[in-house]
C-alpha cells in the first residue's frame, strides 16, 4: 500500500466512486438550532433541503478539528500506507485546508502533502478522483501532483442560484445588496477558477441559463461534464438537455451538492464543472 487519498465530504464525489477507490472523506459540520450534525452521515440532502426554507435558526456551518485530521492520519498508517495526500476546498472558502496544514505539520508517522484543490464541490471531486485513480494505478506522489496542478488550471464550476436569500441569511452577503437582489428578482450566478471565486447577475433563470451555456461554449472542448444542483432534479435534467450538444458524450455524474454548500447558496441552483481540454480556453 503506497499512497491514501483524503478528502472532506464538499467534494461531492459518488459513494460508490469513493468506496470503489478507497478514498477517506472526513465529514464537515452541520450545525441546526443547538444540534450539530456529521455531514453525509447524520443527515441527509434531501431533509436538509426540504427543510432549509424553514428553519428557525439558518444552519453554519464548521469544520473539523485538528484531532479528527491527526487520528485520520493515523489509522492510514496503521493501515500500511506509506504517504498521505490530503486534497480539500479552497483556502478561499473554508479554513479546513489550513486544519489539515496543521495537522500534516504534527504528524510524524508518514509523510502527509495536504493540497488546496483552489475549488469547491466536484471542482475538488474531480481532482481527488483522478488522484486516487493513479494512485491505485501505481503512480508515484510528485507524478500524480504534476496532473494535479494540471487539472486545476482547466476547471471550471459555475452555478445559478434560484434566489439571494440564503446568502443573506447565512451573512454571506451584503445585506443592503440582497434587498435590492430581493426587489429585482436577480438570479446570481457564483463561479470559482483557480482559486478564484467570482459572481454575475442577471434578472432571470432563462437569462441566467443562458449565461451558463455561454460559459461552456466558450470553454470548448470540454474533457469532463458534472451536472451539480441543490435539490433541484429535475431542473437541472432539463439543462443538462439545452446543453447536451455542448458536452462530452457518456455518463456524467450528476450531485446533489453537500449542505455544507447549500446552507449558503439554498435549494434550487443548478450548475455544473467541467474541465476544459483546452489551458488556453480555460484562462
Amino acid at each position: 500500500m503506497s499512497i491514501a487519498i483524503v478528502t472532506d465530504s464538499t467534494c461531492d464525489l459518488p459513494q460508490n466512486i469513493i468506496n470503489e477507490l478507497g478514498i477517506t472523506v472526513i465529514p464537515m459540520f452541520i450545525n441546526i438550532g443547538d444540534k450539530g450534525f456529521l455531514d453525509g452521515i447524520e443527515i441527509t440532502r434531501r431533509d436538509f433541503y426540504t427543510n432549509l426554507p424553514t428553519y428557525k435558526t439558518h444552519p453554519s456551518t464548521g469544520t473539523p478539528g485538528l484531532d479528527i485530521f491527526t487520528n485520520t492520519y493515523k489509522s492510514l498508517a496503521e493501515k500500511g500506507f506509506r504517504n498521505i495526500l490530503s486534497i480539500h476546498i479552497s483556502e478561499k472558502l473554508s479554513a479546513t485546508v489550513n486544519m489539515a496544514r496543521n495537522a500534516a505539520r504534527e504528524f510524524k508517522q508518514i509523510p502527509v502533502t495536504v493540497l488546496d484543490s483552489r475549488q469547491l464541490s466536484m471542482g475538488t471531486g474531480i481532482q481527488v478522483e483522478r488522484a486516487a485513480r493513479m494512485a491505485a494505478e501505481g503512480s508515484g506522489l510528485e507524478e500524480i501532483l504534476s496532473a494535479l496542478h494540471d487539472l486545476m488550471l482547466r476547471t471550471f464550476v459555475a452555478a445559478r442560484l434560484d434566489t439571494l436569500e440564503f446568502l443573506r441569511r447565512s451573512g454571506r452577503m451584503n445585506a443592503f445588496l440582497a434587498g435590492i437582489g430581493s426587489v429585482l428578482q436577480l438570479k446570481p450566478i457564483l463561479t470559482m477558477r483557480d482559486g478564484l471565486p467570482g459572481s454575475e447577475r442577471v434578472r432571470t433563470t432563462h437569462k441566467a441559463e443562458i449565461r451558463l451555456t455561454e460559459m461552456l461554449k466558450a470553454l470548448q472542448p470540454i474533457e469532463y461534464f458534472c451536472l451539480l444542483h441543490t435539490n433541484a432534479t429535475e431542473k437541472a435534467r432539463a439543462f443538462r438537455e439545452q446543453v447536451a450538444h455542448l458536452i462530452p458524450i457518456g455518463n456524467t455524474y450528476s450531485m446533489d451538492i453537500t449542505p455544507v454548500i447549500g446552507a449558503h447558496i439554498g435549494p434550487g441552483a443548478v450548475g455544473y464543472a467541467i474541465v476544459s481540454k483546452n489551458i488556453k480556453n480555460s484562462k
